[in-house]
Order: C-alpha cells, then sequence, then structure tokens
C-alpha cells in the first residue's frame, strides 16, 4: 500500500502542499483531482522523491518508502521526460535494463507494449518524429515498462485519442487486477467517475474530500427532479422546497422541512405527475461543490 501522511512541501514562503493525507490501496484505481496549482504535481513529486518532503511522510506498505522502493515504481511526470532523439524501441529497453531487466526481455517487453498502443511499425523511429499523441503513447509504455509494484501516473490522457484511452484504460484495469496500487491524476472528470474506485480532490494545496464515488455522493446533498404536466410554477411557493432550476414542466429542487410524499401528494392533487426522482451529483458536480 502506498500513503502520503500530513505531506507538506513550501516554495519560499507559499505553502504548495499543506498537511495531504490519503492511501492508495492494492489493486485500487485512485483519482487525484484539483485544479491548476492544487498540488497534484508537487504531492506527485514528494512521493517519487523529486522533490524532497518538508513535512509529513511516504510509506510504502507501512514502512517510510526507499530510495529502491521508488525503483519499483512506474512513473509519468506532468513534463514528458524521453530523449526526442533516440528510436523509440531503443529508450524502451534501455529504460528497461536500467529497472534490471535482461537485454531480450526488454526488448520483447517494448515490443510487446509498442504493439499494444498500435506502434510497432514506429519502433525504429526517433521520438521526435511520432505526433504529441503517440510521443504520449510511448512515454506510457515507459512507465510501465519493468512490471512496477506501484504506478503514479501525472495527466495520462492528456493528448490521447479515443483509442489510445481505451487502451490506457484497460491497461490500469489489468494492473489494478494484479493488486497494483494506482494514482493518477487527470482534469477529465467523466473518465475518472468511470474509471476510479477512489477519488482524492485537492485545491490549494489541502485535500478537501476523498473517498469512492458512492461516499461521496452519498455525503453530498440529496436533490429531486419533479416533472409534472402543466404549469410548475406552484413548487417554488411549496413550503419546505427550494428550487434550484425550473424548465417547463421539470423543476430541479432540495427539500427543506418537507417530504417526498408531501410534494407528490401535492404535486398529483394538481395534475399528472411524470418524474418524481433523486438525482445524485455527477463527480463534475461534486468537485465544484467541494473546491468553490
Amino acid at each position: 500500500m502506498l500513503e502520503a501522511a500530513h505531506l507538506v512541501r513550501r516554495f519560499d514562503d507559499k505553502v504548495a502542499v499543506d498537511d495531504v493525507s490519503f492511501t492508495v490501496p492494492p489493486g485500487v484505481l485512485t483519482g487525484f483531482v484539483g485544479g491548476n496549482g492544487a498540488g497534484k504535481t508537487t504531492t506527485m513529486r514528494m512521493i517519487m522523491g523529486v522533490l524532497a518532503v518538508h513535512d509529513g511522510a511516504v510509506r510504502w506498505n507501512g514502512q517510510p518508502v526507499t530510495a529502491a522502493d521508488r525503483r519499483s515504481f512506474g512513473y509519468m511526470p506532468e513534463e514528458r521526460g524521453l530523449y526526442p532523439k533516440q528510436p523509440v524501441l531503443d529508450q524502451l529497453v534501455y529504460l528497461a535494463r536500467l529497472r534490471g531487466s535482461s537485454a531480450s526481455s526488454a526488448r520483447q517487453r517494448a515490443a510487446q507494449l509498442l504493439e499494444r498502443f498500435h506502434l510497432g511499425d514506429r519502433a525504429k523511429d526517433k521520438l521526435e518524429s511520432l505526433s504529441l499523441g503517440n510521443q504520449q503513447r510511448v512515454q506510457i509504455a515507459a512507465a510501465v515498462i519493468a512490471e512496477p509494484a506501484a504506478l503514479i501516473l501525472d495527466e495520462p490522457f492528456s493528448g490521447l485519442d479515443p483509442v489510445a484511452v481505451d487502451s490506457m484504460v484497460e491497461l490500469l484495469q489489468e494492473y489494478a487486477a494484479q493488486d497494483v496500487p494506482v494514482l493518477f491524476s487527470s482534469h477529465q472528470l467523466d473518465l475518472v467517475e468511470r474509471l476510479c474506485d477512489q477519488l482524492v480532490i485537492l485545491a490549494n494545496g489541502r485535500v478537501v474530500a476523498q473517498g469512492s464515488v458512492p461516499d461521496l455522493r452519498g455525503s453530498a446533498r440529496v436533490k429531486y427532479r419533479l416533472v409534472v404536466d402543466g404549469d410548475s410554477g406552484w413548487v417554488a411557493a411549496f413550503p419546505g422546497v427550494r428550487v434550484l432550476e425550473t424548465e417547463g414542466a421539470t423543476v430541479l429542487l432540495e427539500l427543506e422541512g418537507t417530504s417526498t410524499r408531501e410534494l407528490l401528494t401535492e404535486a398529483l392533487a394538481r395534475g399528472s405527475v411524470r418524474e418524481l426522482a433523486e438525482v445524485r451529483p455527477s463527480v463534475s458536480e461534486i468537485y465544484r461543490e467541494v473546491t468553490a
């Protein structure tokens, strides 16, 4: 298990990461979410030892993380770090051998990953000759080339086309199925909602919410959608109802002192009711609420 415990990082007088704590259990896909400058990249760099930790600790399986532990992690930095003038296959083999793979197994593994990302025919090409999206695929291959014990990925879906996104999702799910802890940041909240087992949401260097998507939804205020036949203007005047949005016969509302039964009874007394349903927030809505 990977654990960030009360991490703090300062840049001069600015506290960029302020008492950040979370865990990434084995086999759990954890989405790291926050706006620009929220502290995600800085936290990931501290986990990987790229930046010093000013306070707190990073733990791996309950013990302080070591340099040897970190060498077993797969890391994809925000600023891509491959060699633009080196052939794609050669540098993947080189990176795998740095992690202890034999030449033959490194070449076989690199070739498999390139085929998986539809780059088998570009293996001998220099990285700089590839499109930005394909360079991103090579960077992903580099992160997993040595069968990592944990995955730390900073915006891995950035610049990928839908086919590559699907391949990446499949790859991450495979590692999770092998009990590998996976932490990745992304601004694509719909993808995070679909893919992640748990979320950690940062704002201004602090964790403002964390938990599974169902738990986060359950902690949000419950909204209801009422759809009636005819005029819905009466709903705003009904005691104990707070109207959030009205569009024709559809009203989005919260209950503040009345029950769904009382509201439904009143609506039926005024005509037909097409729908009265609970509306749980999306990850995007949760994010906006907790970071406002």
